[in-house]
């Protein structure tokens, strides 16, 4: 049995939460998804997902609660799936401009906060996905850009040459959000790592 953590401190729990119920419905896997508010919380799960949201409160929150490093201990222990979207994304990062962010630092790729605008600026829009067979109707919401990508990592996603998603090991990070979308294709791709 699957159990998938969400990290729920702050941001959109409760879409990721739903999603990867229904994508572990949809594509039969038997499991459960449980939110990760304290340390406790995220003893026994098989991948993470860091959810969008305010990247220096979540941060800051995870960091207290000390699951920032219990998560480098499951990565370096059991290498877990992290996937990380918006915020998630920048928290994943080994790099992040345009803000505080005391972050994982666990991908090779330095992240540009708010790249797109404010949430004014937010819009959807069609992105081509590496290995989809049609393209991704993605939302983006004060939405991070991926400026540079560097050992293991590789774009996934592009929004007019600018990288949009990547994947470094079992490790994914988006700039947008799939959650808010009925397409569980990413989620797919996120418990096909497990």
């Amino acid at each position: 049995m699957v159990r998938i953590g969400v990290i729920s401190v702050q941001g959109d729990v409760s879409e990721h939460l739903i999603s990867a119920k229904r994508a572990m419905e949809d594509f039969g896997i038997v499991g459960e998804v449980v939110a990760v508010r304290r340390l406790r919380d995220i003893e026994g799960v098989d991948a993470l997902i860091i959810p969008g949201g305010e990247s220096t409160t979540i941060s800051r929150i995870m960091k207290r609660e000390g699951l920032m490093d219990r998560i480098r201990e499951l990565h370096e222990e059991r290498d877990i799936p992290i996937m990380g979207t918006c915020a998630g994304c920048i928290i994943l990062a080994k790099e992040a401009r345009d803000g505080e962010v005391d972050g994982l630092k666990l991908m090779d790729m330095r992240v540009r906060r708010n790249a797109f605008g404010r949430q004014r600026e937010s819009f959807e829009t069609s992105v081509e996905v590496e290995g989809f067979d049609s393209p991704f109707h993605a939302v983006f919401i004060r939405a991070p850009i991926i400026e540079a990508i560097w050992g293991r990592c590789r774009a996934i996603a592009k929004l007019n040459d600018r990288i949009v998603g990547a994947v470094d090991g079992r490790k994914i990070a988006l700039t947008f959000h799939p959650e808010l979308t009925s397409d569980y294709r990413f989620h797919r791709m996120f418990l096909e790592m497990i």
